[in-house]
Protein backbone atom coordinates (compact mmCIF):
# COMPACT_ATOMS: atom_id res chain seq x y z
CA UNK A 1 0.00 0.00 0.00
CA UNK A 2 2.92 2.39 0.61
CA UNK A 3 3.92 2.60 -3.11
CA UNK A 4 0.27 3.24 -4.05
CA UNK A 5 -0.02 5.95 -1.41
CA UNK A 6 3.19 7.61 -2.64
CA UNK A 7 1.95 7.50 -6.22
CA UNK A 8 -1.35 9.10 -5.19
CA UNK A 9 0.50 11.85 -3.33
CA UNK A 10 2.72 12.48 -6.34
CA UNK A 11 -0.27 12.76 -8.67
CA UNK A 12 -2.02 15.12 -6.26
CA UNK A 13 1.13 17.22 -5.98
CA UNK A 14 1.48 17.44 -9.76
CA UNK A 15 -2.18 18.42 -10.12
CA UNK A 16 -1.80 21.20 -7.58
CA UNK A 17 1.34 22.45 -9.33
CA UNK A 18 -0.40 22.28 -12.69
CA UNK A 19 -3.26 24.39 -11.37
CA UNK A 20 -0.81 26.89 -9.91
CA UNK A 21 1.21 26.94 -13.14
CA UNK A 22 -1.95 27.40 -15.18
CA UNK A 23 -3.00 30.23 -12.87
CA UNK A 24 0.36 31.94 -13.31
CA UNK A 25 0.14 31.46 -17.07
CA UNK A 26 -3.37 32.93 -17.23
CA UNK A 27 -2.33 35.81 -15.00
CA UNK A 28 0.69 36.45 -17.18
CA UNK A 29 -1.45 36.30 -20.31
CA UNK A 30 -3.97 38.78 -18.86
CA UNK A 31 -1.19 41.13 -17.72
CA UNK A 32 0.50 40.93 -21.13
CA UNK A 33 -2.81 41.52 -22.92
CA UNK A 34 -3.61 44.54 -20.76
CA UNK A 35 -0.09 45.87 -21.24
CA UNK A 36 -0.28 45.50 -25.03
CA UNK A 37 -3.75 47.03 -25.08
CA UNK A 38 -2.60 50.02 -23.04
CA UNK A 39 0.57 50.32 -25.11
CA UNK A 40 -1.47 50.32 -28.31
CA UNK A 41 -3.98 52.77 -26.81
CA UNK A 42 -1.44 55.32 -25.61
CA UNK A 43 1.16 55.06 -28.35
CA UNK A 44 1.39 57.79 -30.98
CA UNK A 45 3.25 58.11 -34.27
CA UNK A 46 6.65 59.75 -34.06
CA UNK A 47 6.47 63.52 -33.44
CA UNK A 48 2.66 63.37 -33.27
CA UNK A 49 0.79 66.22 -31.52
CA UNK A 50 0.17 65.60 -27.81
CA UNK A 51 -3.27 65.40 -26.24
CA UNK A 52 -5.68 63.48 -23.99
CA UNK A 53 -6.37 59.80 -24.67
CA UNK A 54 -9.34 59.13 -22.42
CA UNK A 55 -10.25 55.51 -21.71
CA UNK A 56 -9.93 52.43 -23.98
CA UNK A 57 -12.55 52.05 -26.72
CA UNK A 58 -14.35 55.30 -25.81
CA UNK A 59 -11.46 57.76 -25.72
CA UNK A 60 -12.47 61.19 -24.42
CA UNK A 61 -16.14 60.89 -25.37
CA UNK A 62 -17.35 60.49 -21.75
CA UNK A 63 -15.47 63.65 -20.75
CA UNK A 64 -16.62 66.13 -23.42
CA UNK A 65 -19.64 67.43 -21.51
CA UNK A 66 -22.44 69.49 -23.04
CA UNK A 67 -20.09 72.00 -24.67
CA UNK A 68 -17.35 70.03 -26.39
CA UNK A 69 -15.81 73.17 -27.91
CA UNK A 70 -15.18 74.61 -24.45
CA UNK A 71 -13.70 71.35 -23.19
CA UNK A 72 -11.37 71.23 -26.20
CA UNK A 73 -10.36 74.83 -25.57
CA UNK A 74 -9.56 73.98 -21.96
CA UNK A 75 -7.42 70.99 -23.00
CA UNK A 76 -5.59 73.04 -25.65
CA UNK A 77 -4.31 75.33 -22.90
CA UNK A 78 -2.41 72.32 -21.57
CA UNK A 79 -1.42 70.59 -24.82
CA UNK A 80 -1.15 73.53 -27.22
CA UNK A 81 -3.04 74.76 -30.32
CA UNK A 82 -2.25 71.55 -32.25
CA UNK A 83 -3.71 68.76 -30.16
CA UNK A 84 -4.48 65.11 -30.87
CA UNK A 85 -7.57 63.64 -29.22
CA UNK A 86 -8.69 60.01 -29.11
CA UNK A 87 -12.33 59.97 -30.24
CA UNK A 88 -13.70 56.47 -29.88
CA UNK A 89 -10.89 54.45 -31.45
CA UNK A 90 -9.66 57.16 -33.79
CA UNK A 91 -7.12 59.94 -33.36
CA UNK A 92 -8.39 63.34 -34.45
CA UNK A 93 -6.34 66.53 -34.46
CA UNK A 94 -7.92 69.77 -33.21
CA UNK A 95 -6.56 73.21 -34.10
CA UNK A 96 -7.21 75.70 -31.33
CA UNK A 97 -6.18 79.22 -32.33
CA UNK A 98 -6.47 81.62 -35.26
CA UNK A 99 -2.83 81.56 -36.32
CA UNK A 100 -2.68 77.75 -36.43
CA UNK A 101 -5.99 77.46 -38.29
CA UNK A 102 -4.85 79.97 -40.91
CA UNK A 103 -1.48 78.25 -41.24
CA UNK A 104 -3.24 74.94 -41.94
CA UNK A 105 -6.34 75.86 -43.94
CA UNK A 106 -4.90 78.82 -45.89
CA UNK A 107 -1.12 78.51 -46.13
CA UNK A 108 -1.33 74.72 -46.56
CA UNK A 109 -4.91 74.73 -47.80
CA UNK A 110 -4.66 71.99 -50.41
CA UNK A 111 -3.01 69.62 -47.92
CA UNK A 112 -5.84 70.11 -45.39
CA UNK A 113 -8.81 70.16 -47.79
CA UNK A 114 -9.81 66.51 -47.66
CA UNK A 115 -12.97 65.17 -46.06
CA UNK A 116 -12.80 62.06 -43.83
CA UNK A 117 -14.98 59.08 -44.66
CA UNK A 118 -17.59 58.87 -41.89
CA UNK A 119 -19.74 55.78 -42.49
CA UNK A 120 -22.92 57.36 -41.16
CA UNK A 121 -22.70 60.49 -43.28
CA UNK A 122 -21.50 58.51 -46.30
CA UNK A 123 -24.76 56.55 -46.24
CA UNK A 124 -26.59 59.88 -46.32
CA UNK A 125 -24.52 61.48 -49.08
CA UNK A 126 -23.68 58.31 -51.04
CA UNK A 127 -20.35 59.92 -51.87
CA UNK A 128 -22.05 62.82 -53.66
CA UNK A 129 -22.96 66.45 -53.09
CA UNK A 130 -20.41 69.19 -52.36
CA UNK A 131 -20.07 69.84 -48.60
CA UNK A 132 -18.75 66.39 -47.64
CA UNK A 133 -17.16 65.49 -50.96
CA UNK A 134 -13.50 64.57 -50.59
CA UNK A 135 -10.82 66.78 -52.12
CA UNK A 136 -9.80 65.90 -55.66
CA UNK A 137 -10.47 66.64 -59.32
CA UNK A 138 -14.16 65.76 -58.99
CA UNK A 139 -14.62 68.13 -56.05
CA UNK A 140 -12.72 70.89 -57.90
CA UNK A 141 -15.04 70.57 -60.89
CA UNK A 142 -18.17 70.62 -58.71
CA UNK A 143 -16.90 73.56 -56.64
CA UNK A 144 -15.95 75.54 -59.75
CA UNK A 145 -19.34 74.82 -61.28
CA UNK A 146 -21.08 75.88 -58.07
CA UNK A 147 -19.21 79.18 -57.78
CA UNK A 148 -19.68 80.15 -61.41
CA UNK A 149 -23.35 79.12 -61.46
CA UNK A 150 -24.24 80.94 -58.25
CA UNK A 151 -22.52 84.07 -59.55
CA UNK A 152 -24.34 83.66 -62.84
CA UNK A 153 -27.67 83.67 -61.04
CA UNK A 154 -26.88 86.81 -59.11
CA UNK A 155 -25.14 85.79 -55.88
CA UNK A 156 -23.07 88.80 -54.85
CA UNK A 157 -24.82 91.00 -57.42
CA UNK A 158 -27.71 93.43 -57.50
CA UNK A 159 -30.04 90.87 -59.10
CA UNK A 160 -29.76 88.64 -56.02
CA UNK A 161 -30.43 91.64 -53.79
CA UNK A 162 -33.66 92.20 -55.69
CA UNK A 163 -34.75 88.63 -55.00
CA UNK A 164 -33.96 88.98 -51.30
CA UNK A 165 -35.76 92.32 -50.92
CA UNK A 166 -38.77 90.87 -52.73
CA UNK A 167 -38.82 88.03 -50.20
CA UNK A 168 -38.43 90.50 -47.33
CA UNK A 169 -41.76 92.07 -48.34
CA UNK A 170 -43.46 88.67 -48.01
CA UNK A 171 -41.76 88.13 -44.65
CA UNK A 172 -42.89 91.52 -43.33
CA UNK A 173 -46.47 90.79 -44.37
CA UNK A 174 -46.34 87.43 -42.60
CA UNK A 175 -45.13 89.10 -39.39
CA UNK A 176 -47.82 91.80 -39.60
CA UNK A 177 -50.50 89.11 -39.94
CA UNK A 178 -49.98 88.27 -36.25
CA UNK A 179 -51.22 91.75 -35.24
CA UNK A 180 -48.47 92.36 -32.70
CA UNK A 181 -49.17 89.15 -30.77
CA UNK A 182 -46.37 86.83 -29.68
CA UNK A 183 -45.56 84.03 -32.12
CA UNK A 184 -42.70 81.69 -33.06
CA UNK A 185 -40.83 83.30 -35.96
CA UNK A 186 -38.76 80.21 -36.69
CA UNK A 187 -40.89 78.71 -39.45
CA UNK A 188 -41.46 81.88 -41.50
CA UNK A 189 -37.78 82.86 -41.26
CA UNK A 190 -36.81 79.39 -42.46
CA UNK A 191 -39.28 79.64 -45.34
CA UNK A 192 -38.04 83.11 -46.29
CA UNK A 193 -34.41 82.03 -46.43
CA UNK A 194 -35.35 78.79 -48.16
CA UNK A 195 -37.15 80.79 -50.84
CA UNK A 196 -33.92 82.63 -51.64
CA UNK A 197 -32.28 79.25 -52.28
CA UNK A 198 -35.35 78.06 -54.21
CA UNK A 199 -35.20 81.07 -56.51
CA UNK A 200 -31.64 80.12 -57.48
CA UNK A 201 -32.05 76.35 -57.57
CA UNK A 202 -35.54 76.02 -59.06
CA UNK A 203 -36.45 79.49 -60.28
CA UNK A 204 -39.47 79.78 -57.99
CA UNK A 205 -40.57 80.51 -54.43
CA UNK A 206 -43.08 78.79 -52.14
CA UNK A 207 -45.91 80.32 -50.14
CA UNK A 208 -45.26 80.19 -46.40
CA UNK A 209 -48.26 77.93 -45.82
CA UNK A 210 -47.20 75.48 -48.54
CA UNK A 211 -47.22 72.07 -46.83
CA UNK A 212 -44.61 70.63 -49.16
CA UNK A 213 -42.11 73.38 -48.34
CA UNK A 214 -42.89 73.30 -44.62
CA UNK A 215 -42.18 69.59 -44.37
CA UNK A 216 -38.87 69.91 -46.21
CA UNK A 217 -37.78 72.64 -43.77
CA UNK A 218 -38.96 70.60 -40.78
CA UNK A 219 -37.05 67.55 -42.00
CA UNK A 220 -33.87 69.53 -42.52
CA UNK A 221 -34.14 71.12 -39.08
CA UNK A 222 -34.94 67.80 -37.40
CA UNK A 223 -31.37 66.53 -37.76
CA UNK A 224 -30.10 69.14 -35.31
CA UNK A 225 -33.20 70.49 -33.51
CA UNK A 226 -34.78 67.16 -32.57
CA UNK A 227 -32.94 65.88 -29.45
CA UNK A 228 -33.40 62.16 -30.18
CA UNK A 229 -32.34 62.34 -33.81
CA UNK A 230 -29.40 64.71 -33.30
CA UNK A 231 -28.08 62.69 -30.34
CA UNK A 232 -28.28 59.42 -32.27
CA UNK A 233 -26.58 61.02 -35.27
CA UNK A 234 -23.66 62.09 -33.05
CA UNK A 235 -23.37 58.55 -31.64
CA UNK A 236 -23.25 57.18 -35.18
CA UNK A 237 -20.46 59.58 -36.18
CA UNK A 238 -18.27 58.56 -33.23
CA UNK A 239 -19.27 54.86 -33.31
CA UNK A 240 -19.79 53.96 -36.98
CA UNK A 241 -20.56 50.32 -36.21
CA UNK A 242 -23.94 51.44 -34.83
CA UNK A 243 -24.93 52.49 -38.36
CA UNK A 244 -26.43 49.03 -38.83
CA UNK A 245 -28.94 49.50 -36.02
CA UNK A 246 -32.54 49.68 -37.32
CA UNK A 247 -33.25 53.01 -35.60
CA UNK A 248 -30.83 54.81 -37.86
CA UNK A 249 -32.30 53.80 -41.18
CA UNK A 250 -35.82 54.27 -39.95
CA UNK A 251 -35.42 57.79 -38.64
CA UNK A 252 -32.50 59.42 -40.45
CA UNK A 253 -31.81 57.97 -43.87
CA UNK A 254 -35.51 57.90 -44.73
CA UNK A 255 -35.42 61.70 -44.43
CA UNK A 256 -32.80 62.04 -47.13
CA UNK A 257 -34.60 59.60 -49.40
CA UNK A 258 -37.85 61.58 -49.12
CA UNK A 259 -36.13 64.89 -49.75
CA UNK A 260 -34.32 63.47 -52.76
CA UNK A 261 -37.49 62.06 -54.28
CA UNK A 262 -39.31 65.36 -53.77
CA UNK A 263 -36.44 67.38 -55.19
CA UNK A 264 -36.47 65.08 -58.22
CA UNK A 265 -40.20 65.70 -58.60
CA UNK A 266 -39.60 69.45 -58.59
CA UNK A 267 -36.79 68.95 -61.09
CA UNK A 268 -38.99 67.09 -63.55
CA UNK A 269 -41.84 69.62 -63.27
CA UNK A 270 -39.77 72.82 -63.58
CA UNK A 271 -41.36 75.74 -65.38
CA UNK A 272 -38.31 77.96 -65.91
CA UNK A 273 -34.96 77.52 -67.60
CA UNK A 274 -33.07 80.09 -65.55
CA UNK A 275 -31.98 78.16 -62.48
CA UNK A 276 -29.26 76.01 -60.97
CA UNK A 277 -30.91 72.74 -61.98
CA UNK A 278 -31.02 73.77 -65.63
CA UNK A 279 -27.37 74.78 -65.52
CA UNK A 280 -26.48 71.40 -64.00
CA UNK A 281 -28.49 69.54 -66.64
CA UNK A 282 -26.69 71.54 -69.29
CA UNK A 283 -23.37 70.30 -67.92
CA UNK A 284 -24.81 66.80 -67.78
CA UNK A 285 -25.65 66.92 -71.47
CA UNK A 286 -22.27 68.40 -72.34
CA UNK A 287 -20.48 65.65 -70.38
CA UNK A 288 -22.32 63.05 -72.45
CA UNK A 289 -22.82 60.37 -69.82
CA UNK A 290 -19.80 60.81 -67.56
CA UNK A 291 -20.20 60.32 -63.80
CA UNK A 292 -19.42 63.95 -62.85
CA UNK A 293 -22.92 65.42 -63.44
CA UNK A 294 -25.37 62.61 -62.76
CA UNK A 295 -28.95 62.79 -61.46
CA UNK A 296 -27.74 61.49 -58.10
CA UNK A 297 -25.10 64.21 -57.88
CA UNK A 298 -27.73 66.82 -58.72
CA UNK A 299 -30.05 65.64 -55.95
CA UNK A 300 -27.32 65.66 -53.32
CA UNK A 301 -25.95 69.00 -54.52
CA UNK A 302 -29.41 70.57 -54.18
CA UNK A 303 -29.82 69.04 -50.72
CA UNK A 304 -26.50 70.56 -49.63
CA UNK A 305 -27.53 74.00 -50.89
CA UNK A 306 -30.81 73.89 -48.97
CA UNK A 307 -29.14 72.51 -45.87
CA UNK A 308 -26.49 75.26 -45.88
CA UNK A 309 -29.22 77.84 -46.39
CA UNK A 310 -31.04 76.64 -43.28
CA UNK A 311 -28.05 77.79 -41.20
CA UNK A 312 -28.72 81.39 -42.29
CA UNK A 313 -32.18 81.30 -40.72
CA UNK A 314 -30.59 80.08 -37.48
CA UNK A 315 -28.17 83.03 -37.54
CA UNK A 316 -31.10 85.38 -38.05
CA UNK A 317 -32.91 83.93 -35.04
CA UNK A 318 -29.82 84.44 -32.90
CA UNK A 319 -29.61 87.99 -34.23
CA UNK A 320 -33.16 88.72 -33.11
CA UNK A 321 -32.50 87.14 -29.73
CA UNK A 322 -29.48 89.41 -29.26
CA UNK A 323 -31.71 92.38 -30.12
CA UNK A 324 -34.21 91.36 -27.46
CA UNK A 325 -31.76 90.61 -24.66
CA UNK A 326 -29.30 93.48 -25.16
CA UNK A 327 -29.88 97.25 -25.24
CA UNK A 328 -28.38 97.77 -28.70
CA UNK A 329 -31.70 97.73 -30.56
CA UNK A 330 -32.30 101.48 -30.36
CA UNK A 331 -28.74 102.31 -31.45
CA UNK A 332 -29.23 100.07 -34.44
CA UNK A 333 -32.62 101.54 -35.31
CA UNK A 334 -31.28 105.09 -34.98
CA UNK A 335 -28.52 104.42 -37.53
CA UNK A 336 -30.93 102.67 -39.90
CA UNK A 337 -33.41 105.56 -39.77
CA UNK A 338 -30.62 108.11 -40.34
CA UNK A 339 -29.41 106.30 -43.47
CA UNK A 340 -32.63 104.81 -44.89
CA UNK A 341 -35.57 106.28 -43.07
CA UNK A 342 -38.56 104.01 -42.48
CA UNK A 343 -39.48 103.19 -46.06
CA UNK A 344 -36.36 102.99 -48.23
CA UNK A 345 -35.46 99.44 -49.21
CA UNK A 346 -32.04 98.39 -47.79
CA UNK A 347 -29.21 97.48 -50.16
CA UNK A 348 -25.77 96.03 -49.56
CA UNK A 349 -24.21 99.30 -50.76
CA UNK A 350 -25.67 100.96 -47.63
CA UNK A 351 -23.24 99.00 -45.44
CA UNK A 352 -20.53 101.57 -46.11
CA UNK A 353 -22.64 104.17 -44.26
CA UNK A 354 -23.80 101.89 -41.43
CA UNK A 355 -20.76 101.05 -39.25
CA UNK A 356 -22.78 100.18 -36.15
CA UNK A 357 -24.98 97.77 -38.09
CA UNK A 358 -21.87 96.06 -39.49
CA UNK A 359 -20.38 95.91 -35.98
CA UNK A 360 -23.60 94.41 -34.64
CA UNK A 361 -23.59 91.70 -37.31
CA UNK A 362 -19.92 90.84 -36.77
CA UNK A 363 -20.53 90.59 -33.03
CA UNK A 364 -23.41 88.15 -33.64
CA UNK A 365 -21.08 85.99 -35.75
CA UNK A 366 -18.51 86.07 -32.95
CA UNK A 367 -20.84 85.76 -29.97
CA UNK A 368 -22.84 82.80 -31.28
CA UNK A 369 -20.71 80.40 -33.30
CA UNK A 370 -23.28 78.18 -35.01
CA UNK A 371 -20.82 75.44 -35.99
CA UNK A 372 -18.15 75.50 -33.25
CA UNK A 373 -15.96 72.95 -35.06
CA UNK A 374 -17.03 73.72 -38.62
CA UNK A 375 -16.97 70.74 -40.99
CA UNK A 376 -14.33 68.04 -40.60
CA UNK A 377 -11.19 68.30 -42.73
CA UNK A 378 -8.67 65.60 -43.57
CA UNK A 379 -5.00 65.73 -44.57
CA UNK A 380 -4.32 64.68 -48.17
CA UNK A 381 -0.63 64.01 -47.52
CA UNK A 382 1.89 63.90 -44.69
CA UNK A 383 2.17 67.44 -43.32
CA UNK A 384 4.13 69.39 -40.73
CA UNK A 385 2.28 71.93 -38.61
CA UNK A 386 3.82 73.91 -35.75
CA UNK A 387 6.68 71.42 -35.69
CA UNK A 388 4.42 68.34 -35.41
CA UNK A 389 4.15 65.57 -38.00
CA UNK A 390 0.58 64.75 -39.03
CA UNK A 391 0.14 61.70 -41.28
CA UNK A 392 -1.89 61.55 -44.47
CA UNK A 393 -5.55 60.70 -43.83
CA UNK A 394 -5.80 62.34 -40.38
CA UNK A 395 -9.15 63.87 -39.42
CA UNK A 396 -8.77 67.58 -38.61
CA UNK A 397 -11.20 69.83 -36.74
CA UNK A 398 -10.83 73.57 -36.14
CA UNK A 399 -12.22 75.13 -32.97
CA UNK A 400 -13.90 78.25 -34.33
CA UNK A 401 -15.53 78.88 -30.96
CA UNK A 402 -12.07 79.18 -29.37
CA UNK A 403 -11.06 81.76 -31.99
CA UNK A 404 -14.19 83.79 -31.30
CA UNK A 405 -13.72 83.59 -27.52
CA UNK A 406 -9.99 84.08 -27.15
CA UNK A 407 -9.51 86.46 -24.18
CA UNK A 408 -6.16 87.56 -25.63
CA UNK A 409 -8.04 89.03 -28.59
CA UNK A 410 -11.46 89.86 -27.17
CA UNK A 411 -12.03 91.77 -23.94
CA UNK A 412 -14.75 89.98 -21.94
CA UNK A 413 -15.53 87.52 -24.75
CA UNK A 414 -18.60 86.16 -22.95
CA UNK A 415 -20.34 89.53 -23.28
CA UNK A 416 -22.19 90.86 -26.33
CA UNK A 417 -20.50 94.17 -27.24
CA UNK A 418 -20.84 95.43 -30.85
CA UNK A 419 -18.69 98.47 -29.96
CA UNK A 420 -15.61 96.25 -29.85
CA UNK A 421 -15.71 96.28 -33.68
CA UNK A 422 -15.58 100.08 -33.96
CA UNK A 423 -12.46 102.27 -33.81
CA UNK A 424 -12.13 105.51 -31.85
CA UNK A 425 -13.81 107.44 -34.66
CA UNK A 426 -16.79 105.07 -34.86
CA UNK A 427 -15.64 103.38 -38.07
CA UNK A 428 -16.29 99.67 -38.54
CA UNK A 429 -13.21 97.44 -38.20
CA UNK A 430 -13.34 94.17 -40.13
CA UNK A 431 -11.69 91.44 -38.04
CA UNK A 432 -9.97 88.39 -39.50
CA UNK A 433 -10.48 86.75 -36.08
CA UNK A 434 -14.20 86.37 -36.83
CA UNK A 435 -14.46 83.42 -39.24
CA UNK A 436 -17.95 81.87 -38.99
CA UNK A 437 -17.72 80.55 -42.57
CA UNK A 438 -14.22 79.11 -42.01
CA UNK A 439 -11.27 79.92 -44.29
CA UNK A 440 -9.27 78.33 -47.07
CA UNK A 441 -10.33 76.33 -50.13
CA UNK A 442 -13.19 74.62 -48.23
CA UNK A 443 -14.79 77.77 -46.80
CA UNK A 444 -18.57 77.99 -47.14
CA UNK A 445 -19.72 78.09 -50.76
CA UNK A 446 -22.68 80.33 -49.88
CA UNK A 447 -20.83 82.86 -47.71
CA UNK A 448 -21.58 85.84 -49.97
CA UNK A 449 -25.27 84.97 -50.15
CA UNK A 450 -25.52 84.43 -46.38
CA UNK A 451 -23.87 87.76 -45.54
CA UNK A 452 -26.13 89.55 -48.02
CA UNK A 453 -29.26 87.90 -46.62
CA UNK A 454 -28.43 88.58 -42.99
CA UNK A 455 -27.72 92.27 -43.62
CA UNK A 456 -30.88 92.92 -45.66
CA UNK A 457 -33.17 90.88 -43.40
CA UNK A 458 -31.77 92.45 -40.21
CA UNK A 459 -32.02 96.03 -41.47
CA UNK A 460 -35.51 95.52 -42.85
CA UNK A 461 -36.84 93.86 -39.69
CA UNK A 462 -35.45 96.54 -37.36
CA UNK A 463 -36.69 99.22 -39.77
CA UNK A 464 -40.26 97.90 -39.67
CA UNK A 465 -40.68 96.26 -36.24
CA UNK A 466 -39.69 96.43 -32.59
CA UNK A 467 -38.62 93.27 -30.80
Amino acid sequence: HEPLSSLTSLISFCQRNAVVTLGYALTGFVVLTVFLALYYWYRRPKNYPPGPRGIPFLGVLPFLGNYAERTMHKWSKKYGPVMSVRMGRQDWVFLGDHETIRQALVNQGNSFSGRPLIATLDQITEGHGIVLLDYGDWWKRQRSFGFSTLRGFGVGKRSMEDRITEEVAYLNDAIRSHDGKAFDIKSILSNAVSNNISSIVMGRRFEYDDEHSKEIMARLAMWFNDPDTSFFLQILIFMPACVHLPHDKKNIFRVTARNNRRTQSLHTTKTTTENFIDAFLGEQNAENGTDAFTDKQLLHYVRDLFFAGSETSTTLRWTLLCLIHHPEQEKLRKEIFEVLGQEKIPAVDNKAYMPYTCAFMQEVYRYRTLAPFGVAHMTNEDVNLNGYSIPNGTTIYVNLWAVHNNPDVWDEPNKFKPERHLDDKGNFVQSNHVIPFSVGPRHCLGEQLARMEIFIYLVSLVQKFEF
